[in-house]
């Protein structure tokens, strides 16, 4: 009985590790970002995937984030970021930066 729990923890643990961080996803479309505003959890590591929607290029950009990652049309990009400290963190669409704005907001 005792092994039988030590493999079900091993099989939990393991579980645990590929789980990896919590997804988030934001979507360019009409040179925007969708939605404007993502509330992610605070002191945690994140996964976005960026889609691009549009039919050109895109580079999201975040100088408080210190990120910057190409997504061409049509296609998808993951991006990682955090842990962040509870605020805002401003990004915009290099390529469309009057339109394509929004923040991440950790919580």
């Amino acid at each position: 009985m005792r092994k039988l729990l030590g493999v079900f923890g091993a099989i939990c643990g393991a579980t645990a590790v590929l789980a990896g961080p919590p997804e988030f996803q934001l979507e360019i479309r009409d040179h925007l970002f969708f939605p404007a505003e993502l509330v992610v959890p605070a002191n945690t590591k994140v996964r976005l995937l960026v889609i691009n929607a549009d039919p050109t290029a895109e580079e999201f950009e975040s100088y408080e984030l210190n990120r910057e990652k190409i997504i061409p049309g049509g296609r998808k990009a993951v991006v990682f970021i955090g842990p962040l400290a509870p605020g805002e963190y401003p990004f915009f669409g290099e390529f469309f930066p009057k339109t394509a704005q929004g923040k991440v907001i950790a919580r």
